[in-house]
């Protein structure tokens, strides 16, 4: 799994998808959302793949093990590089997406990596005390729900580069941590709470980032991407 940024996809029609891409020479990582996913079905990832891009499928599925272990097993004919879970449905929903994920996937692939959601970059930590009623520290909860993904036997979790750190020295070097909430320094917050530019991420512990408005709403998102991934490789 190569370590090059991957492009928030948040477009709803295959039309913009297609129109965003085609000015990159290259096939590059990018992440299919809700809102991609939903509106067009599996043939946006039919249509991707053709195109040799790498995907992360991010639909943080959360149900029932069973419910979870099925749609896994489906998504797995998809030749994807990452997908996802919610931490929070607990550590038998993991092992049995896992699972699903595992059987489904044709021997003549790798299975695709499975992370687990820790809590939302546009998460605070006050809403989460208020609303989650979890009477801990964002931190605390971030890295709880880390260490049980681990030990569901999943790759990694989906945190904020913020706590990236904290969860290295946890759960060691080769666990994933993929952090979106990435923006270049002249990009306004928006409504992610917990976010860091691409060579703090670099610096503080992400295995991977995953970019979306500074790159997709940049006046020119080829020079916006090869900005990002320069920060990202340390070459400026």
């Amino acid at each position: 799994m190569n370590q090059k940024p991957f492009i928030a996809l948040d477009f709803p029609t295959w039309e913009q998808t297609k129109k965003f891409l085609e000015p990159f020479n290259e096939p590059i990582n990018i992440k299919v959302g809700m809102e991609l996913y939903l509106q067009n079905g599996p043939k946006i990832l039919e249509q991707l793949i053709e195109k040799d891009y790498r995907i992360f499928l991010d639909l943080k599925l959360h149900d029932i093990p069973n419910t979870v272990y099925g749609a896994m097993k489906g998504l797995a004919q998809f030749d994807i590089e990452l997908i996802n879970v919610h931490a929070a449905g607990g550590k038998e929903m993991m092992e049995k997406a896992l699972e699903g994920l595992s059987a489904g996937t044709p021997s003549s692939r790798n299975r695709p990596k499975l992370i687990g959601v820790t809590q939302l970059t546009s998460t605070s930590e006050e809403q989460m005390q208020s609303e989650q009623l979890i009477e801990r520290s964002l931190n605390e909860s971030v890295i709880h729900y880390a260490k049980l993904t681990k030990e569901a036997g999943l790759d990694g979790v989906v945190c904020s580069p913020l706590e990236a750190e904290a969860i290295r020295e946890v759960c060691g070097d080769e666990f994933l941590k993929v952090t979106p909430g990435i923006r270049l320094a002249e990009n306004q917050l928006q409504d992610q709470k917990r976010i860091a530019t691409p060579a703090k991420a670099r610096e503080i512990g992400s295995t991977h980032i995953v970019v979306g408005r500074s790159i997709t709403k940049a006046e020119n998102p080829v020079k916006a991407y090869q900005t990002v991934l320069n920060e990202w490789e340390g070459l400026k």
